[in-house]
């Protein structure tokens, strides 16, 4: 696949300020489609030691049609892994603790996934627990709730708090061409309702995708972009502004037209938000390899998007 700014028209981008009626968050969807179904989520942080060590923590939440999952990798060949699975059999057991290393760095996962509450997501949405200490410095806690008692027992022996900084978020989905999730762009941002929806001009999904394709990106109920004629225009970029920062948006769709996946549908698309320094007008991608200061960093939200026929 080509890089996804490539074949960028800026012809092919119309920005509307014209917000949805609906206060609803999926207001921007036609009410005869249903949203997609997420997969899995991922979600890249960087934790930095006292010592200015660095280490990649990745955390994937996946749902199956039986049972939801998580793994926890270190790395970024996450050659050293846990998984926890939400199987009814073993779902007693979902707390507790695990150890292991990690280039000369003692690990400790803590969690407690035995109340776990989800709802059409592969991430849960409140009643869990997840920290990370490395060499006895404490991560921050991933989950609702009050903070377990053996994050509380360290933080009164005086143990150290390592940086951790989200790099990267990506989901996955499939079903029709509708997309709809929350996105936070920096650290103590507001959640931004997102929507996706790629179908004719008069906003069908199914067959209008193949015959009039347009694609609407809404952002809390304003439409931000509109990219019409998709088959053409099926690779591109706009430059959108949240909290405060400039947003570069990309979506690389050309595989639902001209690359079939192993099945019967089409292949996947990538729909790609980036964050970037007001003060540069470049794009990201342009910017990235001049970068010296390792303690500034965007961050990007990616989704994955499988339409089912």
């Amino acid at each position: 696949m080509r890089d996804l700014a490539s074949c960028f028209s800026e012809y092919s981008v119309q920005i509307s300020e014209t917000s949805c009626s609906s206060h609803s968050p999926n207001s921007c969807i036609s009410p005869n489609l249903t949203p997609s179904v997420q997969n899995a989520v991922t979600s890249l942080y960087k934790a930095t030691l006292s010592n200015q060590k660095q280490i990649p923590v990745t955390l994937t939440w996946s749902r199956s049609s039986v049972s939801q999952s998580l793994t926890i990798a270190l790395g970024d060949d996450q050659s050293a892994a846990v998984k926890l699975t939400t199987n009814s059999r073993i779902f007693r057991k979902l707390k507790g603790a695990k150890a292991l290393e990690f280039h000369g760095s003692a690990v400790e996962i803590f969690y407690d996934l035995s109340a776990a509450r989800y709802e059409s997501g592969a991430e849960p949405i409140d009643g869990y627990y997840v920290f990370i200490a490395v060499d006895s410095e404490l991560g921050p806690i991933l989950g609702g709730g009050s903070a377990p008692e053996a994050y509380l027992r360290r933080l009164k022996s005086g143990a150290r708090i390592a940086k951790f900084a989200l790099v990267s978020r990506q989901e996955r989905f499939s079903g029709n061409a509708v997309y709809s999730t929350k996105a936070r762009f920096r650290d103590g941002g507001a959640a931004h309702d997102v929507v996706i929806q790629c179908g004719g001009g008069g906003g069908e999904g199914g067959e209008g995708l193949k015959q009039h394709p347009v694609l609407s990106v809404c952002v809390d109920r304003k439409t931000v972009i509109r990219v019409k004629r998709l088959q053409w225009n099926f690779r591109g970029n706009q430059t959108i502004f949240l909290d405060g920062l400039l947003v570069d948006l990309m979506w690389d769709v050309y595989d639902w037209f001209c690359n079939p996946g192993s099945g019967s549908g089409p292949g996947c698309a990538v729909f790609m938000f980036r964050t970037r320094s007001g003060m540069d007008s470049r794009l990201w991608l342009e910017e990235k390899m001049m970068r010296k200061d390792e303690d500034k960093h965007e961050f990007s939200f990616m989704i994955y998007a499988c339409k089912n026929l």
